[in-house]
């Protein structure tokens, strides 16, 4: 019953806006662009959390060493405005957090912002020839469209299935579950590594997920942790305690890694693409002088906002780390085919 009610009389009005929209781009009442280059979609049903960024940056590992690969994004948080190339001297201000943090793991690639993807694919294909791009992948665009992917890969966490959520804002679906049928690609994120043989069927079931549409899981793997400044002091690793900061959509998969080393001391929980002020800063300082044997840990995707902050302590800064994080596919393979 409470089902039903938030579903049919709560959330019509949204539902309706979300299916005339897309019945407008289906029925082609709203025009989108197709480009003579391919172009990979990532992104998700869910508001944030299902781990685009990794996501993202393993299309780049998979594609570096043979095409010439740009990302674009639009950069979500950042100051600047309109079409702007990215550069691992930029501020979190000119570039967003997750487009820095992809250009600092690959300096190779091009990376850049621009809210009018459109606008955004045109510029990247005014380069010289020798520079320019030969796939682009759109970051966190499966609801921009604008443009015709010839990819679209949807992302889902495992441990937030869409049937069990609402749309916004009583839930955390961004968009209707039923447009998972445009998917060419959908992967079920932060999968436990051991995946049962029913889960499959299960979960080809449960997303109503065609016989066409190639659904892949995958898992988090941490790497080794890094200092977030260059003068972390790597003694304080072997602390039995930890501080964690985050300040992204689903710090979960951190937490659940970082209580098999530490106790969790604290948990600083911030919301996603947290701007940090001086007040976090004298928050952070003041952790660092209560908790002198903790070493404190981030997630990558804050390490570069934080790191931009002026006024922490030298106490503090030395003992912040962050751990890398890949996806890692469970099973088969991406084989992205264009």
């Amino acid at each position: 019953m409470k089902s039903f009610l938030i579903n049919k009389i709560l959330l019509f009005p949204h539902y309706l806006v979300l299916s005339i929209r897309h019945a407008f781009y289906n029925k082609g009442i709203f025009k989108t662009t197709k480009f003579d280059i391919p172009v990979i979609c990532v992104g998700n049903i869910s508001a944030g959390g299902t781990g685009k960024t990794p996501m993202v940056e393993f299309i780049v590992k998979e594609l570096r060493e043979e095409r010439r690969v740009a990302v674009l994004s639009m950069g979500y948080g950042r100051e600047s405005r309109g079409f702007r190339y990215i550069s691992t001297d930029d501020g979190v201000a000119d570039s967003g957090d997750e487009p820095l943090q992809i250009k600092k793991r690959y300096p190779g690639i091009i990376v850049a912002v621009d809210k009018n993807r459109v606008r955004g694919i045109r510029r990247l294909l005014e380069l010289p020839e020798n520079e320019r791009p030969e796939v682009i992948v759109l970051d966190d665009a499966f609801q921009y469209r604008k443009i015709s992917a010839c990819c679209n890969i949807v992302l889902v966490d495992y441990t937030r299935p869409l049937d069990k959520d609402y749309l916004l804002p009583v839930g955390g679906l961004r968009d209707l579950p039923s447009q998972m049928k445009r998917a060419d690609v959908v992967i079920v994120t932060k999968s436990p590594p051991e995946l049962p043989d029913y889960e499959p069927d299960a979960w080809r079931r449960r997303l109503q997920i065609g016989a066409t549409q190639k659904l892949l899981f995958s898992s988090l793997k941490y790497g080794e942790a890094k200092g977030v400044f260059g003068d972390n002091n790597r003694r304080y690793l072997s602390s039995k305690f930890t501080i964690v900061i985050t300040g992204i959509a689903n710090p979960k998969p951190l937490l659940y890694h970082l209580v098999n080393i530490y106790r969790i001391e604290q948990h600083v929980k911030f919301g996603d693409h947290h701007r940090f002020t001086s007040g976090d800063v004298r928050k952070f300082n003041k952790l660092a002088n209560k908790y002198p044997k903790t070493v404190f840990y981030t997630t990558e995707k804050d390490a570069q906002r934080i790191e931009m902050l002026e006024g922490l302590s030298p106490d503090f800064t030395q003992r912040l780390f962050y751990l890398p994080i890949e996806m890692e596919l469970l099973s088969g393979g991406l084989l992205l085919d264009f």
